[in-house]
């Protein structure tokens, strides 16, 4: 299936891009606001499309409403110039056709979606999105997770007023729009879980407090846990990596601790790597993933995907640190030195052969490369 991917760049938009590319098949066309006036022709030949763009935010609440309608207007037009069946899945809100000009603007996209699919006697699916939170989220307009977070590493302290909230992970989000692509359904509601906004605040505090010393893993034994501690160490990253070990030495060598862990399960590893080979070269959807060098030399490198720079981290064993792969950066490890790479792998969770969450991608891509 050609599926068409607008507000690709954007915070669930890059959730639902890397879910696409590790989970199925589909070709995408990732459609951002530079490709926009061309979105007529990008729907020449697709087969679906993911509607995310929208405005959560602005200037006025006019500009809001007016924002998410046009944007709606938009694909309409060029899907009633399509004029062939189009499955289109819309991400919507919770909010939609509350009296608040965001819940209003979503509601009026959604019906000008509608009209332009029944035109084309195609298939609507409108998702019902609630707070969304996760990794790479912006402060100040996402999520008010993503500003605590934000608010958390540089110490600062919000106002908090307290209130319990539904919140979904982004890719759950993102779950639920891919299975918009082959649903009957016309409309989607999703299930978050409901947490206090103060409880998030206490949960940041929590980790802050242990990972930025130490690098100590907190307690991980709930979902929401692993989901909003990686949200909180994408923001640290990579200003805050790699991690110093510290090494307690005495006469007959040294010790060094490569990681603390809270609670939750585990599992520790060791490779061995020769002269001029590379491990790793791929990606994860959650799985948190420690690399500790214990011997030798080596280069750890780390790419966002769907982005093109390469982040180099050069390490050694006589040194030790630990860097923390973030969720969605492809990541390898080389051996630089003349001798045999002895390494330390840890991941949060027990490897599970019928659920790897392990998917091949090289750092450093070819030129013609797509993804």
């Amino acid at each position: 299936m050609k599926v068409a991917l607008t507000g690709a760049h954007g915070f669930l938009g890059w959730h639902t891009r890397l879910r696409l590319h590790a989970l199925t098949e589909h070709e995408v066309v990732a459609v951002s606001r530079e490709e926009w006036s061309h979105l007529p022709s990008l729907l020449t030949d697709v087969d679906a499309v993911i509607h995310i763009a929208g405005v959560n935010r602005a200037e006025s609440p006019d500009e809001v409403e007016g924002r998410n309608v046009q944007l709606a207007d938009d694909l309409a037009r060029a899907i009633d110039g399509a004029n062939r069946p189009l499955r289109v899945v819309y991400a919507n809100s919770i909010q939609a056709g509350n009296e608040t000009a965001y819940g209003r603007g979503k509601a009026r996209a959604a019906e000008l979606l509608r009209l332009a699919v029944e035109g084309v006697e195609g298939h609507l699916v409108d998702v019902l999105l609630p707070n969304i939170f996760g990794e790479h989220g912006r402060p100040q307009y996402n999520s008010f997770v993503a500003t605590f977070a934000h608010a958390t590493i540089h110490g600062e302290t919000p106002t908090i007023n307290d209130a319990q909230v539904g919140l979904l992970h982004a890719q759950d989000a993102a779950q639920a729009l891919l299975e918009g692509l082959t649903t009957t359904e016309i409309m989607v509601s999703t299930e978050p879980e409901n947490h206090g906004v103060q409880e998030v605040w206490d949960l940041l505090q929590e980790f802050h407090g242990s990972y930025v010393p130490v690098g100590e893993i907190p307690d991980l034994s709930t979902k929401f846990r692993i989901d909003l501690f990686n949200t909180y160490r994408a923001a640290l990253f990579p200003n805050y990596c790699p991690i110093s070990l510290v090494p307690h030495r005495d006469p007959r060598g040294s010790f060094v601790e490569t990681v603390r862990c809270r609670g939750g399960e585990g599992q520790t590893s060791f490779s061995t790597t020769v002269p001029g080979v590379t491990r790793g070269e791929h990606y994860h959807l959650h799985k948190i993933e420690r690399f500790a060098v214990i011997r030798g030399q080596a280069n750890m490198e780390l790419r966002k995907m769907f982005t093109d720079e390469v982040l180099t981290f050069e390490v050694t064993g006589d040194e030790p640190v630990a860097v923390d792969m973030p969720v969605g950066w492809v990541h390898n490890i080389i051996n630089t030195g003349d001798d045999t790479l002895f390494t330390q792998f840890w991941s949060h969770e027990l490897f599970r052969p019928d659920s790897p969450d392990t998917f091949p991608e090289p750092v450093r891509r070819r030129p013609a490369q797509e993804v």
